[in-house]
């Protein structure tokens, strides 16, 4: 799935008083990812041998040979390209809500800008999308992290902050962004 890539505004997904307001969160969105991508790319997101998300404790982590990788995180919302829709975490019963607090925001900055369809459970989405709805949510909640595993029928998107690097002798060093 490729949501790193400029989403544009599908028609008919999000409308809401202020497009403009929107669209311009939109590209902000999509910077924002483009960015993440690139600088978390530098301790190894992406090529790990495998990766988890403990909801208990809240933390993501990903093995490589020589090291691991964690952060707290958040779950942000499901996307499914076989329904074509998206889930957004607050309403997924299978996750709990402390790891749904992102989501939430986004739901409650909707609910105050009068933008309803980033209120709603459960929207139609095909790719494109579900790339607005993710690249608006990480613009919102400024997120400082993001991930996007492939889960096979569905995708699973995370934020997370910063990353503690944990070497095989047990050093460890902490990886952290801000975006403007």
């Amino acid at each position: 799935m490729e949501l790193f890539n400029r989403a544009g505004m599908p028609e008919g997904v999000l409308q809401g008083p202020d497009q403009e307001e929107l669209s311009t969160l939109l590209l902000q969105g999509e910077d924002m990812i483009d960015q993440l991508g690139r600088a978390h790319m530098s301790w190894g997101l992406g090529s790990a041998d495998r990766w988890g998300l403990d909801q208990r404790t809240g933390v993501i982590t990903w093995t490589f040979p020589d090291k691991t990788a964690s952060a707290p995180a958040q779950i942000l919302g499901t996307y499914s390209p076989s329904s074509a829709s998206w889930l957004w975490a607050w309403a997924n019963e299978s996750i709990l809500p402390e790891m749904s607090r992102e989501a939430r925001a986004v739901r409650d900055w909707a609910e105050a800008h009068g933008h309803g369809a980033l209120t709603e459970p459960e929207v139609e989405a095909d790719e494109r999308a579900a790339a607005t709805l993710v690249a608006l949510a990480v613009r919102i909640t400024r997120a400082t992290g993001y991930y996007a595993p492939d889960g096979g029928r569905s995708f699973t998107i995370i934020t997370f902050g910063p990353v503690t690097l944990t070497a095989e002798d047990g050093s460890t060093s902490t990886f952290e962004i801000t975006i403007e």
